[in-house]
């Protein structure tokens, strides 16, 4: 079934000149223009329109979404991801509330509301704690290593690393679930660009650390785990692409 620029706008609850404005950056291209020049729009556009707006729900630019969806990933793979971020917000949103319901309380009955409480959900560095935690644990038991002692909590930048992580995985589990040689360019891009990613955000890291850090991945239980619960083979995978890339480059 073929749907009108209007159609979908009612559809979807988006206006005419949102749409227009998706077409005219490339953001969501019409499938065919009807004989009269009218744009039309099959399933997979719905599709994607679907998923633009879970990205804007979640304050994503139409840049990034771009970006993002032309890499062709996977719908299933943008769905779960898409999920985890808006669970991720709801949990953020429930501590709001429950902040507001104590302050409304104190507030009613005339009392003083605790100054750190005050202030939950707001700061995502508790989150980022509480986040990090079971990792946190395993590392110190198995390894005596702290993460978060070790690496501070810098909300933004931990953010951004853990959205650009996401995205490369999702990336790397298509591209094994496609079929892709783990030598094959599109995959040595793949982790080029995320290296390079790693390295704005003040990381220093190089082809070998990187491999050396896969080769991790892979040989430790609780880090392999979390890679095969997205995908499996993908700690085998993602070590032996990143092994060659490596070896490409001495």
């Amino acid at each position: 079934m073929l749907y009108t620029v209007k159609e979908i706008s009612e559809l979807a609850k988006v206006t005419v000149k949102t749409m227009h404005h998706y077409h005219r950056i490339g953001l969501l291209l019409p499938c065919c223009v009807s004989d009269a020049g009218y744009r039309l729009y099959g399933e997979k556009e719905l599709e994607r329109l679907q998923q633009i707006l879970f990205y804007r729900e979640l304050d994503f630019p139409l840049k990034e979404i771009k970006k993002l969806l032309d890499g062709e990933p996977e719908r299933l793979s943008i769905l779960a991801c898409q999920k985890q971020l808006l669970f991720s917000r709801m949990q953020r949103l429930e501590r709001l509330v429950q902040t507001i319901d104590e302050s409304i309380r104190c507030t009613a009955e005339g009392v003083m509301m605790d100054k750190k409480a005050m202030f939950n959900g707001f700061g995502t560095e508790q989150e980022w704690k509480e986040a990090l935690s079971e990792q946190t644990q395993y590392l110190k038991a198995k390894y005596n290593y702290d993460l978060i002692e070790e690496n501070p909590i810098d909300v933004a930048s931990m953010n951004q690393s853990a959205q650009d992580a996401m995205h490369f995985m999702v990336r790397m589990a298509n591209a094994l679930r496609e079929g892709v040689r783990f030598d094959d360019q599109k995959v040595q891009n793949l982790i080029e660009r995320h290296i390079h990613s790693l390295n704005k955000q003040g990381h220093v890291t190089t082809a070998a650390s990187f491999a050396a850090q896969a080769k991790f991945f892979l040989h430790d239980e609780f880090h392999r785990n979390m890679l095969e619960a997205q995908q499996t083979g993908l700690s085998y995978y993602l070590y032996v692409a990143a092994e060659d890339l490596a070896t490409k480059k001495v």
